[in-house]
């Protein structure tokens, strides 16, 4: 098995991830973030408290572009114990309210992919926070559903609350 990555610069390529997209459970011992957070691979921290760490991400979307993540490793958000999502939430607010007076952008986007099929390459829950400027083409497009869909959705979504 090959040792964890500390290759900063190309970290996605690196061979851990790619270990981790093909087989999982292969990867578990290698997180990169678990290894930031151990201080084995270094970081631009911003922010730190008991439970969380942001720091700034190597391939940023924009300047000041951070990742926010737990301290305790869950792959998912609903997987998090309760303290760590609690304090994961009020990071995302100090982090973003530090970064709009940082960076003089007022805008933001807050984004988390929550599994392979949604585009989570790191198998550890994180948040970028990826500052925004008019006309700086990143974007996303949405589709209007039928009210119908949309009533069945939010049923089965109530039905599933614990």
């Amino acid at each position: 098995m090959p040792a964890p990555c500390t290759n900063l610069t190309f970290h996605i390529k690196c061979q851990c991830s790619l270990i981790f997209i093909s087989n999982p459970q292969i990867c578990t011992n290698m997180c990169i973030f678990c290894s930031i957070v151990a201080r084995k691979i270094p970081s631009e921290t911003v922010y730190e408290d008991e439970h969380v760490l942001a720091f700034l991400d190597i391939m940023p979307s924009a300047p000041g572009h951070c990742v926010v993540i737990p301290k305790h490793h869950a792959a998912l958000v609903h997987e998090l114990p309760p303290a760590s999502a609690a304090a994961l939430g009020a990071a995302l607010a100090k982090v973003s309210g530090a970064l709009v007076k940082a960076m003089d952008c007022p805008c933001y986007n807050i984004v988390n992919n929550s599994g392979p099929e949604a585009g989570q390459e790191v198998p550890h829950v994180h948040f970028h926070i990826i500052p925004r400027k008019s006309g700086d083409g990143l974007g996303y497009k949405f589709s209007p559903h039928k009210e119908e869909a949309l009533a069945e959705v939010a049923a089965r979504i109530r039905d599933c609350m614990e």
